[in-house]
């Protein structure tokens, strides 16, 4: 999200104008234990983790068999991000897709993208359609996302390369998010389209209540309007779903499912500009909607495609619980596990030492943040005595089979870095109720923009 938020999908909501408030005053952070007892959770954690050869997408991927037992079964993998713009994250998300294609049978690739952006790229993955570099331009493009680099292009690549090696097994892409930052023309043009066809006496309804929303699809034009106005014609988003829902599907089952979706992201993103995002109250229940919404299109996604699927987001959408109650009160993970019921589930969290990474301002324009070593007390610190002790760089845990020190320790919470929302990076979070398995790295460096 922008300076203000995460630098996902709201990136560039200039009018927001919200800045963080101090860390909530409830919220209890563990001390630093002291060092004898720190040295056991150390040498639990050493006796736990297990290394990673490499974060890059390619050779041999065998030392990610361990992350592929802790998996198991469960079909939808969140595997977050502690900030967005690092190269070796990003590349990291590659390396693992390209594991649970080969070795676990996933075939989805989710990213906290718009929908409509996702519907382009899946288009160049399975049918070779357009440019990936055109389309990449015209969704994350101009600092409207922090996917706008060349680690997503090789992704997407690949993706491309392995249907054309495999067509009968192809891998697809979703963008899991709302129309953002405008409602895709093609979204209003496959809803009419198919009322058009299959219910021509319903097209004009259908017309009326899409006129003004698609006339003031773009974000900007949009959050122009009035209050009032907002939330009338996100009330008629909504007409258009409930209509929609109480249709037959008629012969073909899979083309009506789709079309609902495509109506259900419209009313998605109508409903989310239509909060207030310039008054700070309204902040923590629009984005307790959007991770909502995220979840609710994943879960739809797993459902009527049968694929398994990797999804990629910051840890504070992926984790099942917040690392920012105060403004992210409900995750996206939290809802995926009641969604998809136990074991439907796991969430993979990410965390550093030091590092740096490359993110689009809202003009456009790339910056490199610096990312210094863990602060004194914090999880990141002891984290990186255990990479000390084991002299494993990087490493990966299932915090939920490691020694009782260990998971006593990642279930209390302590200073935790949250990288994205302004102020303190350092937040109170307990590892082990956020994260099934956690991914440490020693460093990182900044992604590498396509522009």
């Amino acid at each position: 999200m922008s300076p203000l938020s995460r630098r996902s999908l709201l990136a560039a909501l200039p009018a927001l104008g919200f800045t963080a408030t101090a860390r909530p005053a409830h919220a209890r952070t563990a001390a630093p234990p002291p060092d004898g007892r720190a040295g056991a959770v150390v040498a639990a954690f050493a006796r736990a983790c297990r290394p990673l050869r490499s974060t890059g997408p390619y050779g041999d991927l065998g030392d990610l068999r361990p992350l592929g037992a802790a998996i198991g079964d469960v079909p939808v993998v969140g595997l977050g991000e502690v900030a967005h713009g690092a190269h070796e994250l990003f590349t990291l998300k590659h390396r693992v897709f390209r594991y649970l294609v080969e070795h676990k049978g996933f075939r989805t690739f989710a990213l906290e993208a718009g929908w409509g952006a996702g519907l382009r790229i899946d288009a160049y993955v399975r049918q070779g359609t357009g440019d990936p570099r055109t389309i990449m331009e015209e969704e994350f493009g101009n600092g409207k996302w922090p996917w706008h680099v060349h680690e997503y292009l090789d992704l997407i690549t690949w993706m491309r390369e392995h249907n054309v090696r495999h067509p009968k097994s192809p891998v697809r892409f979703m963008g899991n998010d709302l129309a953002y930052p405008r409602i895709d023309d093609m979204l209003f043009e496959r809803v009419l389209g198919y009322v058009g066809r299959r219910h021509p006496a319903l097209r004009p309804k259908f017309d009326g209540l899409y006129e003004a929303l698609w006339a003031h699809a773009a974000e900007t034009d949009f959050s122009a309007l009035p209050p009032a106005e907002r939330r009338r014609l996100a009330g008629l988003a909504r007409q258009a779903v409930s209509i929609l829902e109480g249709l037959r599907p008629g012969p073909d089952r899979a083309a009506y499912d789709r079309v609902v979706q495509h109506a259900r992201v419209i009313e998605q993103t109508a409903t989310l500009l239509a909060f207030d995002l310039k008054d700070p109250a309204t902040w923590p229940e629009a984005m307790r909607y959007r991770d909502e919404l995220m979840a609710w299109n994943t879960a739809w996604w797993y459902r009527h495609t049968g694929h398994k699927l990797l999804l990629s987001g910051h840890n504070g959408h992926t984790a099942y619980e917040t690392y920012d109650p105060a403004h992210y009160p409900v995750t996206q993970g939290a809802y995926l596990r009641k969604l998809l019921g136990e074991g439907g589930y796991l969430s993979v969290g990410t965390t550093f030492g030091r590092g740096s990474a490359t993110v689009p301002g809202d003009d456009g324009k790339w910056r490199t943040e610096e990312f210094a070593s863990p602060r004194a007390g914090s999880s990141e610190e002891l984290l990186e005595r255990v990479g000390h002790e084991t002299r494993y760089r990087d490493f990966l845990v299932d915090l939920r089979t490691v020694p009782s020190a260990a998971r006593d320790w990642s279930h209390r919470a302590r200073p935790t870095r949250d990288i994205g929302p302004p102020g303190d990076p350092y937040r109170p979070f307990a590892l082990g109720r956020g994260h099934d398995v956690l991914v440490h790295l020693h460093a990182f460096r900044a992604a590498h923009p396509l522009s």
